[in-house]
């Protein structure tokens, strides 16, 4: 089954607007720092792409890119964050890993009249002032569609796992959320979980093991990002149960499409983060520039499973 759910920028730009004007001075310093949960993932990697891309059709401005060595290390990026304000960049593109951690850091920026446009994790309410623009999937409606896709599949009694990534992550706190709401409102489907992998694929192929040890009986598993999904699949093989335990991911690397394929993975959701990159930079320069910008930009989420990870919508956010 094929569901594709994108919101084009210029429609809800009309929609919803905010200007940035009144706040924002354009700055001298023509950096754009892009700045995510870590390095060292493909989806972090595809979000430079796509801001490379971006930055290149812009004029006069640059780049840098960075993220720390891994998703929980939350303190090193509000250093990372607090380093781009006191360089007086022209802007910040940020992935935060952490809804209220990185509010003091992104105030920083607001004082300092460095405007921020996050991508896809939000920050907790009492933030909300201090960025001029956030994109991203609808991560608790792309939870929603994980576990109607699940539900399809296994029915509406059983034991299903949730491999969880860094609690707290807003991108984490919509997707499980998401998925968990939905789980309970249309089936009785007993929830084993979540476990936190702390975006670790090795911590989570042990904790996967160690759930499907513990439950002989489970009938589906939910693997919410890549890292935990990828050493999600991984122990779903290794136990010999691929095919026979229906498993849910999310994202979509070399490593997930390899699972689609062989049939360890039934479904993985794709996000567009090189349209967050893209989309992301191109927003900041707006803001830089006395543009108006929409205060929400979904960039959507693309459902791939075997019959249709072939198919051009799919290749088109696989990465």
């Amino acid at each position: 089954m094929k569901i594709f759910k994108k919101l084009s920028f210029s429609l809800l730009a009309s929609m919803l607007t905010l200007s940035a004007s009144s706040t924002v001075a354009f700055a001298a310093n023509r950096e754009i720092a892009v700045i995510v949960k870590s390095a060292n993932s493909n989806f972090w990697q595809n979000v430079q792409k796509g801001a490379a891309a971006s930055i290149k059709k812009a004029q006069g401005y640059t780049l840098s890119f960075q993220g720390p060595a891994s998703e929980s290390a939350i303190a090193d990026q509000v250093n990372m964050v607090e380093n781009a304000v006191n360089r007086k960049v022209a802007g910040i593109v940020l992935a935060a890993s952490d809804a209220d951690a990185l509010i003091p850091s992104i105030k920083k920026a607001w004082e300092a009249k460095i405007p921020v446009v996050l991508i896809d994790s939000q920050i907790s309410d009492s933030g909300k002032q201090y960025y001029q623009s956030f994109l991203s999937t609808d991560n608790e409606a792309a939870g929603a569609l994980c576990a109607k896709e699940l539900i399809a599949k296994v029915g509406k009694t059983g034991k299903i796992a949730i491999m969880s990534y860094v609690p707290g992550a807003g991108s984490e706190v919509g997707r499980v959320g998401g998925f968990t709401k939905y789980i309970n409102a249309n089936s009785k489907l007993k929830i084993i979980g979540p476990f936190y992998s702390q975006s670790q694929m090795a911590t989570a192929l042990n904790q996967t093991t160690d759930v499907l040890t513990s439950h002989p009986d489970l009938v589906g598993i939910f693997g919410a990002n890549e890292p935990t999904a990828i050493g999600m699949a991984r122990a779903v093989a290794q136990a010999g149960k691929a095919g026979k335990v229906t498993a849910i991911g999310f994202d979509g690397n070399q490593d997930e499409q390899g699972f689609i394929k062989d049939g360890t993975l039934h479904t993985i959701a794709v996000q567009d983060s090189y349209q967050m990159g893209f989309l992301g930079v191109k927003t900041l320069i707006s803001v830089i520039e006395g543009k108006a910008v929409p205060k929400f930009v979904n960039t959507g989420v693309f459902m791939v499973n075997k019959k249709n990870i072939e198919q051009p919508e799919a290749k088109n956010v696989l990465y």
